[in-house]
This record gives structure tokens, C-alpha cells and sequence, in this order.
């Protein structure tokens, strides 16, 4: 393993505890807004690594592609037409944009799937039938959960963008989690076709990254958390502990099911 895979996780993880904290207790000062830009790209980062770790590098490289590149695309449509999440303006300063995005939402993006990836993959080998729809939309259920908990906080707490229509859920317009959905499940799709085969599949090659990539979620979902506390929101915390912890007993379970067809 390269020594820079452990030193770039090592600084995400003290940049996070830093961030935890500050966050939490509304101590961030003006001139260190940047600090989102840097942690949102180095969660993306380590997605990344994650990619182009587990497999060829070439199939990396073009995961990493198709999610970036897509994700921005449609949130720039939906920036613009209002179509796919709703209507909003983003207030915070979250770096360069392009075409009307800032690109640390492509890498924020490749984080999410990169982590939802991880943790619904073994249903695709639990499953006798419909392998790569069951996973899409477990996967995408997966993906959609975590902004059950980073919306509320970034909305309501942190105000980092403005919606223009509200909603039951903390005034969020329903179309945001139906657009995170419905992206989701497409990312998955073509992860699924690029990485999967008849054998099962083929990015399994650095379980470093794979359990860097399910510590990530948990990592992401609890710092929301902690913030959303903080501030006396209640609901989406306890909606987000109680979807992130069946995730990860759902893995567990598929992993010893899949382990066991492994060996006989």
C-alpha cells in the first residue's frame, strides 16, 4: 500500500475531528470558509483512490469520470431549470464553478457513491435475479439516506444554499430527494455495468479502501449528526443513526451470505 493512501486518509481524518468541532459549535471564522471546499474535496479524494485502487486503473479512472462529470451536469440542470432538485441558489462560497456548479459537488458526489457503492455491493452476489436492478436501487437507497442528514444541516443549520420552495421535511422540496434518488440509481447502474460481471465483481482488489470507503459513510453521517444535535434538530438525526446502522448490518449479513457461497 502507497505510504500517500495512509497519509491522505490520516489528514482527512484530522481535518474531520477539526471540522467536527468547529462546525458543531458555529466557530468557524470568515476567513476559513475555505475549509469546507478542502474537506468536501478530499472526502471526494479518497473515493477516488478508492476507485482507482480496487481495480484496473483505467476502469478507475472512468468510474470516477462517469460520476464527477454526470453529477455536475444534472445539478447544473437542475441549478437551471429547477427540474430535477428543486429550485435553489447555493449562498456559501463552495469554490470554482462549472457551468453554474461548483465543482466540489462533483467530488462530494464521487464521496457518496463511492461509499454507497461499497456498502450495497453484496447484494448484487446475494440475489439470484435482477443483480444489477436490486443493487441500483438498494444503492441508490443507500446514497439517498445520507441526505436525509446533510440537507437539514446545510439548509436549515448552515444555510450553505437556499431552496425556493419548501417541503414537510425540514422545508425541503420532496423533488431534492427524489433527484438524489433517481441520480443515484443511475450512477449505480453504470458502476454495475462497468464493474460487474458473471462472476461477481471486479473491483475487489484493496480492502484497505473498501473498509476506508464504509468507515466514510459513517464518518459523514456522524458528523451531520452531531452538528444537527447541536443545533436541536431531532428528527433527521435519529432518521440517519437508524438508516446508517441497518445498512451496515444489512452488509454484515450479505457478506457472511456471499462468503459462504464463496466457499462452497
Amino acid at each position: 500500500m502507497p505510504k500517500f493512501d495512509y497519509y491522505i486518509f490520516r489528514f482527512f481524518v484530522i481535518w474531520y475531528i477539526i471540522g467536527v468541532f468547529l462546525l458543531s459549535f458555529d466557530l468557524v471564522p470568515p476567513w476559513l470558509e475555505w475549509a469546507n471546499v478542502v474537506f468536501l474535496i478530499t472526502s471526494g479524494l479518497l473515493a477516488m483512490i478508492y476507485f482507482y485502487r480496487s481495480g484496473s486503473k483505467v476502469y478507475g479512472l472512468i468510474a470516477i469520470a462517469i460520476v464527477f462529470f454526470l453529477s455536475i451536469a444534472i445539478e447544473s440542470f437542475g441549478v437551471h431549470t429547477g427540474l430535477f432538485f428543486g429550485e435553489y441558489t447555493y449562498e456559501s462560497d463552495f469554490g470554482p464553478k462549472i457551468i453554474g456548479v461548483p465543482v466540489t459537488i462533483g467530488f462530494a458526489w464521487v464521496m457518496v457513491i463511492g461509499t454507497s457503492h461499497v456498502l450495497a455491493a453484496p447484494l448484487a452476489e446475494a440475489v439470484p435475479r435482477l443483480k444489477g436492478l436490486s443493487y441500483a436501487l438498494y444503492g441508490a437507497l443507500v446514497a439517498t439516506s445520507l441526505d436525509l442528514i446533510i440537507d437539514p444541516v446545510a439548509y436549515d443549520v448552515k444555510q450553505y444554499w437556499v431552496w425556493d420552495e419548501g417541503g414537510l421535511y425540514y422545508d425541503i422540496p420532496f423533488s431534492n430527494f427524489y433527484g438524489w434518488f433517481i441520480l443515484s440509481f443511475v450512477l449505480h447502474l453504470l458502476i454495475y455495468g462497468l464493474y460487474h460481471r458473471s462472476d461477481g465483481w471486479i473491483n475487489r482488489r484493496s480492502e484497505y479502501w473498501s473498509g476506508r470507503m464504509r468507515l466514510l459513510y459513517g464518518m459523514m453521517a456522524l458528523m451531520f449528526i452531531i452538528v444537527a444535535l447541536v443545533n436541536q434538530l431531532w428528527l433527521a438525526p435519529a432518521l440517519s443513526a437508524a438508516t446508517a446502522m441497518c445498512y451496515y448490518f444489512v452488509y454484515h449479513i450479505l457478506k457472511k451470505r456471499t462468503s459462504a457461497y464463496d466457499k462452497s
